[in-house]
């Protein structure tokens, strides 16, 4: 179908280095997009170059933590390609215990983890949108695509307080925008994984016991892989989702399906 074709669009991708957002970045220059890389880490030139083969693909150096780098990020990319089509914001963070682990209960976390996942997943997200939507308002045009999670949708005990609260308030920015920029030509929707195996838990191996509760809690009994959002990230980017804004597009492997949380999976007093 050509409205599903996204050659020769613009696609600017934040937190591209890896993970979701490489793989995002990947399949939008595989359809023929202009693709711009984004991320903190250095390794985005080497996520960039890695893309041999397929259509421009252009690396940025950013922390969208701070909203100068986000206005240099944007304006380089206009300046290099005359428009901007597509925004996966994308950078998100974690890395900070659940309350299942020690440290993470509410009463214990520290103040300075729960303000790095915000800093990154609420504000660094509110910096680029604010922005590519700037650039899409005087277009006339665009999508914009937040990775959220179904971690937004519903408490979980498995994740993290920050990362819980950071993933709820992006969606409410997104309906927020999505209902000012409608009428600019410009759509704003959330891609919503479950459970999927990227860096942002951390470095080093995850603990068998966790990996096997979180594969009990998905009907379809696996994680998610980075290539499984691919399709619905190009639907969102294209043609085909020409009505579709202000939504939560969940991929999870059916686990938000499921509405009951299992007592033995909260967290509790000490037994001994």
């Amino acid at each position: 179908m050509d409205t599903l074709r996204i050659d020769g669009r613009v696609v600017l991708v934040t937190g591209a280095a890896a993970g979701i957002g490489h793989e995002i970045a990947r399949a939008c220059a595989a359809e023929g997009a202009v693709v711009h890389l984004a991320d903190v880490a250095d390794t985005v030139h080497e996520a960039a170059a890695g893309m041999t083969g397929l259509r421009a693909a252009v690396a940025h150096v950013c922390d969208v933590t701070d909203p100068e780098a986000v206005r240099r990020l944007v304006d380089d990319v206009i300046a290099a390609s005359g428009r901007l089509d597509v925004a996966y914001l994308n950078a998100g963070v974690n890395g900070v215990p659940s309350p299942l682990q020690p440290g993470g209960a509410i009463d214990d976390l520290p103040f300075a983890d729960w303000r790095r996942v915000l800093d990154v997943n609420l504000d660094g997200l509110f910096h680029c949108l604010q922005r590519c939507a700037g650039v899409m308002k005087a277009q006339r045009s665009g999508s914009i695509v937040v990775t959220a999670s179904t971690a937004g949708l519903r408490a979980e005990p498995r994740v993290s307080y920050p990362y819980v609260v950071s993933k709820a308030a992006v969606l409410g920015l997104v309906r927020q925008a999505a209902l000012e920029l409608a009428r600019f030509g410009v759509r704003v929707n959330a891609l919503a994984p479950g459970p999927v195996v990227t860096g942002i838990g951390g470095p080093g191996p995850r603990p068998a016991a966790a990996v096997a509760a979180w594969e009990d809690s998905v009907p379809m009994r696996r994680w998610g892989t980075p290539a499984d959002l691919t399709g619905l990230a190009l639907l969102l980017a294209s043609d085909a989702s020409g009505w579709m804004t202000g939504g939560t597009y969940v991929a999870d492997g059916g686990a938000t399906a499921l509405t009951q949380v299992l007592s033995d999976t909260l967290p509790g007093p000490d037994e001994g």
